[in-house]
């Protein structure tokens, strides 16, 4: 008789108190029956996530994240040491991780993208030693960030982003910061300098038309300050990821940059406040494994 197939080991992490924490373990059932043996480890707080997958990743195969973009950020940290495959059960408010690879946002499907086993590398960003999925950015996101608590979010969902981003545009002062790559050095007076891995931030905003989270490169854009009035009339453009072609916005693509300014400002990775410049961003090139459709 053949020996019975051991079954896939799964370290399953989930803050039971986040907005649809309780609706995630209700997929673990669903994860069991197709064939995972299921581990639950609840946590507080993202960083607490990253220490869990430490702990626990020699006795796993794969790691299976509930969270939003600012959670799966943090706990990227422990997936690239423990070099396990990730899951994904998107949580958050935006969700742009799991837009990128296309991952749905409904639980039960997003745990069948899991079962269907197909997965995909994808790169990872840092900046100053913290990993981020999507974006890292200084002047108004980081001012967004700053303002979007996780009250306003849980109450307001999706439309926070929108009455938070009109609170920023009001106060919005621009900034100069000097942006140093491999093949040259601008200086700049900017509103913002964001630096985007993947394709997607900010609830749906695609970094640059081009960009994908599976390309080696970092895309990076500098908002110039010459008349705010004139952002109602780039919006689109930003959306669609096409800002490059306005006289507003330098864009530059490479593996590595550098941003100083000459005070400190706080830089925002995937939503939370991790580091100030002097910022050194850089990419890790199909760093992590992830289940995708």
């Amino acid at each position: 008789m053949a020996p019975a197939r051991r079954k896939c080991r799964a370290l399953m992490l989930v803050n039971p108190h986040a907005r649809r924490g309780q609706e995630a373990l209700g997929v673990v059932e669903r994860l069991r029956d197709g064939g995972l043996e299921v581990a639950v480890e609840q946590f507080s707080s993202p960083a607490e996530a990253a220490a869990d997958i430490r702990r626990r990743a020699s006795g796993m195969d794969i790691v299976i994240i509930c969270g939003g973009d600012g959670t799966l950020a943090c706990a990227a940290r422990g997936v690239l040491e423990a070099g396990l495959p990730m899951g994904v059960l998107p949580l958050g408010t935006a969700n742009d991780f799991a837009r990128t690879l296309g991952i749905p946002e409904d639980l039960s499907a997003a745990a069948d993208v899991i079962l269907a086993g197909r997965t995909r590398f994808v790169d990872v960003g840092e900046v100053n030693g913290h990993t981020f999925f999507n974006v890292a950015s200084l002047g108004l996101s980081a001012d967004l960030a700053r303002g979007l608590t996780k009250e306003r979010k849980r109450r307001f969902g999706r439309l926070a982003y929108a009455v938070q981003a009109l609170e920023v545009l009001i106060r919005a002062r621009p900034f100069h910061a000097e942006i140093v790559s491999q093949t040259q050095t601008r200086r700049v007076r900017t509103l913002q300098i964001a630096v985007g891995n993947g394709r997607h931030y900010g609830g749906g905003t695609v970094v640059h038309e081009d960009a994908a989270i599976d390309d080696g490169r970092l895309d990076l854009y500098s908002l110039a300050p010459r008349a705010v009035w004139k952002l109602a009339l780039m919006f689109d453009s930003f959306r669609r990821g096409r800002h490059g072609a306005w006289d507003e916005v330098l864009t530059a693509k490479c593996v590595e940059f550098d941003v100083r300014t000459r005070r400190p400002r706080p830089i925002n990775a995937d939503g939370d406040i991790v580091t100030h410049t002097p910022a050194h961003f850089k990419v890790r090139p199909a760093a992590i494994e992830v289940f995708a459709p």
